[in-house]
């Protein structure tokens, strides 16, 4: 065991916590745990043996083979490795079990305590549909649509098209369809159910009107149980692709001080609905008239929690598990106000250029960037294979900065140092984003990639030579850890994968 145990002090609320999740927040959870004096259990599919966040961690359990429904989904497996390593804790992370109000029941009913809200919380607020009802019933305007689940042979005639189909057990774009005709709609529902019940094992799908063009918004929340609750400010979330968030940003260029006060009163109000504790937010769609409406309230840690921490200098995973033992939140947590700007850009396997189609593959050369205000939360390192089974997020690039202005110069400066070879990444996207005029002004919404990118801009003579020579450096770099590695067949490839160096600008 760990010499890190020696650590420990009375004040640390629980002696060895259990992380059911993999990668990123994994490593991300377990760091946390080592900075608490708490000793961290990492658990892995036979696809993540070898992982990062298996090595990360204090201890490790195998769950299963590589499906996530045999391993990181599966309830008995992960609360049998929670026994079987001694834990007295169990922190979710986000996706998978993290929302599954039956998996916190089953936490609890083995005599551990759940990271995370309460099951009734989780049941009231975490499902989707759920969740609707209740924002209603507090006043909260919600978008149209329905608030019972979709039989098969629905027809949208209370709701209008276009519309979305939506899962009410998750988010991050699973299980979510845009039905433009009735004539889609069997095929959609179908697709859209298959997509949900391999991703949080509940099939259950929803319909929302279309709300465009809009600005995604979220209100970060995190409350104790003494009915202390801290507004965390707001992110801004419209940079979206296949309906799942790229880039996300805080404070929100959208929105004026009077909307913030309304989304913030809004958020405490679905809060107030449920017994809550724990980190959660709350989802908004804002109209460009400035009306705004309840979309969802996710009762877990979001991906993008570090654009908050980086504002706010608070550390949400020590909180939650503060919470979890039983701690009130003091004033300076209560009372906190974010300061200056930050931006989290993900980086994923995927081809921008095709889409944004999920690549696969293996990762040979891994530079991340560093420097002030500059925070990098990655699971990956160099000479690694992807496992197909689970989402392609490799990192997320995060910067702080005095101000907007200086946080996408510091931005830029980031994906310039960075160098991911082996597969193609969406960071040539990020790159030009950076430099894109709607978005560098603020000007921009949901609809971005779709009216500005598409398949992504055409390249100039000067900008090949500068993409010949990322391929040269993607080569070379691969090749430095690789010696049989074959040469990148394309140069948009090297772009996407070295990002726009050198200063090129649009």
């Amino acid at each position: 065991m760990s010499g890190r145990a020696s650590l420990r002090t009375d004040s640390v609320p629980f002696r060895r916590i259990l992380v059911a999740n993999r990668g990123e927040i994994a490593v991300r959870v377990t760091r946390t745990c080592r900075e608490l004096g708490i000793e961290s259990v990492a658990v892995f599919s036979d696809a993540d043996a070898g992982a990062p966040h298996v090595r990360a961690a204090d201890m490790a359990e195998r769950i299963g083979p590589a499906p996530a429904a045999e391993s990181y989904l599966n309830i008995a497996a992960v609360i049998d490795a929670a026994r079987r390593s001694g834990a007295e804790a169990i922190h979710p992370g986000y996706g998978f079990l993290s929302e599954n109000a039956e998996f916190a029941r089953a936490v609890e009913a083995a005599g551990l305590a759940f990271i995370g809200p309460p099951p009734a919380a989780l049941e009231a607020l975490g499902n989707k549909l759920a969740a609707r009802l209740a924002a209603a019933d507090a006043g909260v305007p919600i978008v149209p649509g329905t608030t019972v689940a979709l039989e098969a042979g629905a027809n949208f005639d209370d709701v209008g098209l276009p519309a979305m189909l939506k899962a009410a057990a998750g988010g991050g774009g699973r299980g979510m369809r845009l039905v433009t005709e009735q004539s889609q709609l069997a095929d959609a529902l179908a697709t859209a159910s298959r997509e949900a019940m391999a991703a949080f094992g509940d099939g259950t799908i929803y319909v929302e009107q279309l709300i465009a063009p809009a600005h995604h918004v979220e209100v970060q929340l995190l409350g104790d149980r003494h009915g202390g609750l801290a507004v965390l400010g707001e992110r801004d979330c419209s940079v979206q692709r296949r309906h799942q968030k790229l880039v996300e940003e805080t404070p929100s260029p959208a929105i004026d001080d009077d909307l913030r006060s309304a989304l913030f009163a809004s958020a405490r109000a679905v809060a107030g609905t449920v017994d809550f504790h724990n980190a959660a937010t709350v989802e908004f769609l804002v109209d460009d008239h400035g009306g705004h409406y309840f979309l969802e309230m996710n009762t877990r840690l979001q991906v993008e929690h570090g654009v908050t921490e980086l504002a706010t200098g608070l550390d949400l995973v020590a909180w939650q598990i503060r919470v979890a033992a039983g701690a009130a939140l003091p004033e300076s947590v209560t009372g906190a106000q974010p300061r200056g700007h930050a931006i989290e850009v993900r980086l994923y396997a995927e081809d921008p250029y095709d889409g944004f189609r999920p690549a696969a593959g293996r990762v040979t050369a891994w530079q991340m960037p560093a420097g002030p205000g500059v925070r990098v939360d990655t699971g990956l390192e160099s000479d690694t294979d992807l496992p197909p089974e689970y989402d392609p997020l490799l990192a997320k690039l995060m910067v702080h900065a005095e101000d907007r202005e200086a946080a996408l110069r510091r931005l830029g400066r980031a994906l310039d140092e960075m160098l991911i070879g082996g597969l193609q990444t969406d960071a040539g996207f990020l790159r030009w984003l950076v430099d894109d005029e709607a978005f560098a002004a603020g000007r921009y919404d949901t609809s971005l990639i779709e009216e500005r990118w598409k398949s992504g801009p055409p390249l100039s003579v000067d900008d090949r030579a500068l993409v010949a020579r990322a391929a040269l450096e993607a080569r070379q770099a691969t090749q430095a850890t690789d010696p049989a590695a074959p040469p990148l067949a394309a140069p948009r490839s090297a772009w996407a994968e070295a990002g726009r160096r050198d200063g090129l600008r649009r």
